[in-house]
């Protein structure tokens, strides 16, 4: 199995726990900013964590909990109850040097997105308000964003965190592109998480990621609570016919702004999509 895919390490509880430590392996010797763990709680579980020297974004994937920090108290969030209704999630910002916790009302997912923070930013709520669902691209490469925060959105020091749903047979994060070099304004150095979810559960999608180089080239099959690595190179997603495909990207790199370049083989699609 290629050691870019990431199956959760159980069904409750914190099933993933991706640090830059254990996200570095053969085919990701550089990694150094993103983190993603994720929770899968039942009514009544609790949850703590301090964050260090990492700035955190708490995503409610689905369900209802208590969210709190040292600096803020956020009481009772998320009103989604089931990811696929597509409705925009309830998020939680907790700056570097703090520590949150979260107390399940319901049962409930709770993503944990991480990269350094340098306490540019005070904890907030980021959500429901101002997060509304965008449609991109064009035929079956229409997918629909929950932008909760882009560059656009002056919210974090260093993540860039968002929402994807595409629909049955279709494609996404495509024409394939990539974030891999540190060169303002042309390209961002951005590394990047996907967490991954089907509907019906049992379904599958498929990612590839690969450098024109052909020095990384990896395939992989995800299942409803995958996560994929994407340390370098294209990264698109296809979901077959029957299923849909959500997934929560999560980057972060030396700067905080999303600059990419398409493949050039398959950029004359974007092209010819612009027209």
């Amino acid at each position: 199995m290629s050691d870019l895919l990431r199956r959760p390490t159980g069904s409750t509880g914190k099933v993933h726990d991706i640090s830059v430590e254990t996200a570095k392996g053969p085919s990701s010797p550089d990694w150094g900013y993103v983190g993603f763990g994720l929770y899968r709680l039942s009514p009544g579980d609790r949850v703590s964590e301090p964050t260090g020297d990492r700035e955190v974004i708490l995503v409610l994937v689905e369900g209802k909990a208590e969210i709190s920090c040292k600096t803020a108290d956020f009481g009772e969030m998320g009103d989604r109850m089931d990811v696929f209704e597509r409705t925009p999630p309830h998020c939680a910002y907790v700056p570097n040097d703090n520590a949150w916790s979260a107390i399940a009302t319901t049962a409930c997912t709770l993503a944990v997105c991480t990269a350094p923070g340098s306490s540019g930013h005070a904890a907030q709520v980021i959500g429901p308000e101002g997060i509304d669902l965008e449609e991109r691209g064009k035929g079956t490469n229409t997918r629909y964003i929950n932008n909760i925060g882009m560059e656009g959105r002056d919210v974090a020091d260093s993540l860039l965190v968002t929402e994807v749903f595409t629909p049955s047979g279709h494609w996404s994060s495509y024409p394939p592109h990539r974030h891999d070099e540190d060169d303002y304004p042309n390209m961002t150095y951005l590394e990047e998480t996907y967490y991954h979810r089907l509907n019906p559960s049992q379904g599958y999608g498929h990612q590839r990621v690969w450098t024109e180089d052909g020095s990384l080239d990896h395939t992989v099959s995800v299942s409803n609570h995958d996560v994929v690595l994407v340390p370098k190179g294209h990264h698109p997603c296809g979901a077959p016919y029957g299923y849909e495909m959500y997934y929560l990207n999560v980057m972060a790199g030396p700067l905080r702004k999303w600059r990419f370049k398409n493949h050039p083989d398959h950029d004359w699609i974007y092209q010819r999509d612009l027209g």
